[in-house]
């Protein structure tokens, strides 16, 4: 495992009882208030992490808000989600968040012309994909994963995009 780079106190980020709100694979595109998380060391960045290197260097239940805008399409299917619960991208999200805490998403809409355009887009996203980790929809049940998300909305155009917000459950229904 690499380890990371953390500009700044790592105590100062964490410190925000309320919950911090993490932007995953910001490049120098970081959001106003959160916390940047990427494999670049560049300027915006706060914590320079392999995302496909577990576990990832925050705290158990400390954001309250992940943002992944356009970097699920990036991480390799296998580190995207194991079926066995083995470290993965999903559980570290879920690990991550606080009860309730959100994940929002956004990315091309599976292999649609968004998706394919990329030679580095290697896991394909797309409304069904969500529910797998949705214990209120039946593809939950194929896997039956322990890191559950409600999704509390999702929006989508085939071929094009998907955005969804996914909020962290901790039993099934």
């Amino acid at each position: 495992m690499t380890e990371a780079t953390i500009q700044g106190a790592t105590t100062e980020f964490f410190a925000d009882r309320a919950g911090v709100r993490l932007d995953l694979g910001c490049g120098t595109a970081k959001q106003e208030q959160f916390v940047g998380m990427d494999i670049r060391e560049v300027e915006g960045v706060d914590i320079v992490h392999d995302l496909e290197e577990f576990p990832w260097p925050i705290p158990d239940e400390s954001c309250i808000v992940v943002l992944a805008s356009h970097i699920l399409e990036h991480i390799k299917p296998w580190k995207f989600f194991t079926p066995d619960a083995s470290p993965c991208v999903m559980g570290e999200l879920w690990r991550i968040l606080k009860p309730k805490g959100q994940v929002l998403v956004s990315a091309p809409y599976g292999v649609g012309p968004g998706f394919v355009q990329d030679p580095t887009h290697c896991n394909p996203i797309n409304e069904a994909t969500l529910q797998y980790f949705d214990p209120r929809s039946n593809l939950w049940k194929v896997y039956e994963t322990p890191f559950m998300f409600a999704i509390e909305n999702v929006r989508f155009e085939q071929g094009l995009f998907i955005e969804a917000i996914l909020a962290k459950c901790t039993e099934a229904p």
